[in-house]
């Protein structure tokens, strides 16, 4: 018989060795060491370690100071990192340590009113940030068919916009512009002036004025209020501009799941493909089109996909800019973000050299969802000014020479008869908002208009027939 003693003095040490070793479960393996073997302009490689694709790794330099690199790519037994930030001090053989840090980052209301980095780090020396909910910073998948349909439409304050290219809460829709054509002021203005609970501003690869100017200009306190701004100008890394991105997508949806009404503007898509392309590179994947590897077109709607309506009351309403390089609009970036978006607004270099501004060309400017969001009677107000405008466009070179006699078509009349006016519609103060019903009541005047002008003929002429002058 077994002396009780014993017995409880067993059941104790069991019940210990128990505990102890479900808490040993929960601790991760000691980080194995590696060394810098190589590096290439911004790649680092490593051997000695072994971390999974988007882990951090501290790379120690002469000082002791940790540079944080992150994996972008294996071959064999060799990591890829790409630093986060600045590399300075670095020698062969300097030591790599795989951190345990998790890739998750801070969210929260508390984010409203700040400027922050790539990394969620306060740019605006306002202090440490306080935000007390971590989201993923790839994002959550959402099932498609659990996405809310988009019925409902947006004001954005521009006129041209809300009667011509109207948009949907929840919708993607891309600016495209060349350089210096006015994206970052529509931009503005749209930041000002669209109806959103929260604007969430991404500011990727531009100029490091540029982010200054928006904050303090802009935006100024009062639509800071309600804003975060993540910046990571061009001087950043390539590896910060894409997680700017990212970052900036992943606060929009930690505020779209907690039922707001969100305004993403991204300023701009281009600058993150290029910043995926020289990883892309630099880590040996060959170019595909144009310079560009395939896992730039992958990565586009990977964070392109993240926006838009939920399966709940929020919704995020993203505008994308895209640099059109060179005015071409068969650029390859372009032509990706064309497939992928739920419409575009371009912008046309020779219209802003005529001093028309916002500088929107209507003809090739499109919204998806305008049937969706509009009336019958609305939706075909918007194809008649688009008629005429393009009636116009289409013989503009025999009006400017001369070449068109006045009362040969009724149609190409009326269009002249409505350039003007129809320019002064899609021009607008920057300083100004127009609401939406107030933008469609005035294109359903301007054409009510347009049908009493009056274009008499100055020579008989057959409807449609081109007569050519005698200077021609």
């Amino acid at each position: 018989m077994s002396d009780p003693l014993i017995e409880q003095a067993r059941l104790d040490w069991m019940t210990a060795l128990a505990r102890i070793g479900s808490e040993s479960k929960r601790h991760t393996r000691p980080a194995v060491e590696g060394v810098l073997t190589r590096m290439v302009g911004l790649t680092l490689e490593a051997v000695g370690c072994q971390a999974p694709i988007g882990a951090r790794c501290d790379v120690v330099n002469t000082t002791g100071e940790r540079i944080e690199t992150e994996v972008v790519g294996f071959a064999g037994d060799r990591l890829y990192l790409m630093p986060t930030s600045e590399v300075r001090g670095l020698t062969p053989n300097a030591r790599v340590i795989p951190s345990r840090q998790s890739s998750d980052v801070l969210a929260g209301p508390e984010l409203l009113g700040r400027v922050i980095d790539g990394r969620g780090r306060p740019l605006d020396g306002r202090g440490p940030l306080r935000a007390r909910h971590a989201v993923p910073m790839t994002g959550k998948e959402i099932n498609p068919l659990n996405r809310k349909p988009i019925d409902e439409a947006l004001d954005v304050g521009v006129r041209a916009i809300n009667a011509l290219c109207p948009i949907g809460r929840g919708q993607r829709m891309g600016l495209f512009a060349g350089s210096g054509v006015g994206k970052s002021v529509l931009l503005g203005m749209m930041t000002r002036y669209t109806e959103a609970d929260i604007v969430v501003v991404g500011l990727i690869g531009e100029r490091g004025r540029e982010v200054r100017e928006f904050v303090q200009e802009i935006l100024g306190p009062q639509g800071l209020q309600k804003a975060v701004v993540v910046a990571a100008p061009a001087d950043a890394s390539p590896l910060m501009r894409i997680h700017g991105a990212m970052l900036a997508t992943s606060i929009a949806e930690y505020f779209r799941d907690a039922g707001r009404k969100v305004l993403l503007l991204m300023d701009s898509l281009t600058r993150f493909a290029q910043a995926q392309r020289e990883i892309s590179l630099a880590i040996g994947e060959p170019p595909a089109t144009k310079g560009y590897p395939p896992s730039v077109f992958a990565r586009l709607p990977q964070l392109v996909e993240r926006a838009g309506n939920g399966a709940g009351e929020g919704s995020i309403t993203a505008f994308y800019t895209v640099l059109v390089e060179g005015d071409d609009h068969a650029d390859p970036i372009a032509d990706a973000a064309r497939a992928i978006l739920d419409g575009h607004i371009v912008l046309s270099r020779e219209l802003a050299e005529t001093g028309l501004y916002p500088a929107i060309d209507v003809e090739t400017s499109i919204s998806r969802l305008a049937p969706q969001i509009t009336k019958a009677d609305e939706f075909a107000r918007i194809q008649e000014f688009k008629r005429i405008y393009s009636r116009f466009r289409q013989n503009r070179d025999l009006i400017n020479v001369g070449a068109y006699q006045r009362g040969s078509d009724p149609e190409i009349d009326r269009a002249i008869a409505m350039q003007s006016p129809m320019n002064a519609f899609i021009g607008q103060d920057m300083t100004t908002a127009v609401g939406i019903d107030a933008s469609r009541a005035q294109l359903a005047e301007l054409l009510q208009v347009s049908e009493t002008v009056a274009t008499p003929p100055e020579e008989p002429a057959r409807a449609g027939e081109l007569v050519i002058g005698d200077g021609a």
